[in-house]
């Protein structure tokens, strides 16, 4: 038998080396390098062929919440792992007791809570409605929560929060890198293991991110995130990572007395713009199968800096700061003195290329000070030639137009879309800026 070689590891950030040091290499902590015995190189095994591999369709769980289950891709999957990350006060821990609540009448649900007291969880649980057949056990020993799960073995589960588990093999502090990468780890082989569909949730950093190691997001099946101010009343959860369904569905709840109570018409909410406002456009985005109304808001104002500001609120400062140059460059608008700033009302981020040309619409009504025509909307992506692009599934986008009662759209020539829309195409960014805006009600003009 060959020798066992003998590594250092950090107890911290989990990197080793073949030799002791004083200070860790990689996050610069001291003392937290451990020796740490690696066992010898397993004997080889036998492969498969993917046509000899039996696969089931496991039947997905429907959690009792219909938005949560538009994002997670009809239901959630037995023996998943879920990490559900936001920002503190978002309303994660409230989603996942309305979830577990429903799911708990026919399933027995368990809520493993670290950060709460019981007495906590069921003052949530009698505002939100009641949750008398969830299962709680507030623990943060890891082999504890491991060995309970083994042998309870729920169908659901949900642990609040991952950052607080530790593991008593390990010498580093709960939330650590090394600590959450360990938990991650046991509760996914509990998970496949057991076949008990586990919600993890996590916390964030300032930027928005998940909190510790990037290793956490690869194990996990599903990453949800949650986004929203929590000094706001309303939320978009949505999925960054999805094995088992689509990562382009987006859900809208509204935090309530009552809970978090999901949005089923957005496009009511968020698309509703009041006609003759000047810097106005309605864009009509695409979210996995969900076309969506969004209201986009632009203001130019001149500027005394040499380096003038684009400021985008809801969208990507880089693609927002190409469409300010197209318009500068193609349709001959006088922006290179003036700031700009867009932004997308109700608090929602939008990543989608086909709400360029809104974009470029509410910029070019700010800065003539003219209004675009009454009940219009637009969709297309804009070229750096100034060209227009159409948008995928233009048909459904107009139908979503038309339920909300809107007139005419926008849009790129060549696009194939029918309906009760009055359509107005345009192969130039230039002329599709020329039919929306309402030339007679400019200022002063």
């Amino acid at each position: 038998m060959a020798k066992a070689a003998t590594q250092f590891a950090c107890t911290d950030c989990g990197y080793s080396a073949g030799r002791w040091f004083g200070k860790c290499p990689s996050c610069g902590a001291f003392g937290t390098l451990e020796e740490a015995s690696q066992a010898p190189t397993a004997a080889a095994r036998a492969t498969l062929r993917l046509v000899d591999v039996e696969a089931e369709e496991a039947e997905r769980i429907p959690t009792g919440v219909s938005e949560l289950d538009r994002v997670l891709g009809g239901g959630l999957v037995p023996a998943s792992l879920v990490l559900v990350g936001g920002e503190p006060g978002v309303g994660k821990s409230t989603l996942l007791l309305s979830a577990l609540s429903s799911m708990s009448a026919a399933r027995r649900c368990v809520l493993i809570t670290g950060e709460e007291s019981p007495a906590q969880v069921k003052l949530r649980a009698e505002r939100l409605g009641g949750a008398a057949e969830v299962e709680i056990l507030p623990e943060t020993e890891l082999e504890a929560v491991c060995a309970t799960l083994e042998e309870a073995r729920p169908e659901v589960c949900v642990i609040d929060s991952v950052q607080t588990l530790y593991s008593s093999e390990l010498g580093s502090a709960p939330g650590s890198v090394a600590q959450v990468r360990e938990a991650a780890s046991r509760l996914l082989r509990v998970a496949k293991e057991a076949g008990i569909a586990i919600f993890l949730v996590g916390h964030v950093t300032k930027d928005g991110a998940v909190a510790g190691p990037r290793a956490l997001e690869h194990l996990v099946d599903t990453v949800l995130q949650f986004e929203g101010d929590r000094y706001h009343e309303h939320r978009v959860l949505r999925a960054a990572k999805n094995r088992f369904g689509s990562t382009n569905e987006l859900a809208v709840f509204e935090m309530t007395g009552a809970g978090l109570v999901g949005v089923p018409e957005p496009s009511e909410l968020f698309g509703r713009s009041a006609d003759g406002e000047v810097g106005a456009a309605v864009a009509c985005a695409l979210e996995g199968s969900r076309p969506i109304l969004l209201e986009i808001q632009a203001l130019v104002a001149p500027t005394d800096l040499a380096m003038p500001r684009r400021v985008g609120t809801g969208v990507d400062p880089k693609r927002l700061a190409m469409i300010v140059a197209v318009l500068s460059r193609h349709a001959r608008l006088a922006l290179g003195q003036a700031d700009v700033f867009v932004n997308v009302a109700g608090g929602v981020r939008i990543d989608e290329p086909g709400a360029d040309l809104a974009i470029a619409l509410a910029i070019a009504s700010a800065a003539k000070g003219a209004p675009l025509k009454p009940g219009l909307a637009a969709f297309g992506e804009i070229g750096l030639t100034g060209r227009l692009r159409p948008a995928a599934q233009a048909e459904r986008r107009v139908e979503e137009c038309t339920k909300l009662g809107l007139q005419a759209a926008v849009v790129p020539a060549g696009t194939a879309a029918r309906g009760k829309l009055r359509i107005l195409e345009a192969d130039t960014v230039r002329k599709a800026a020329g039919a929306a805006i309402d030339a007679g009600r400019a200022e002063g003009g």
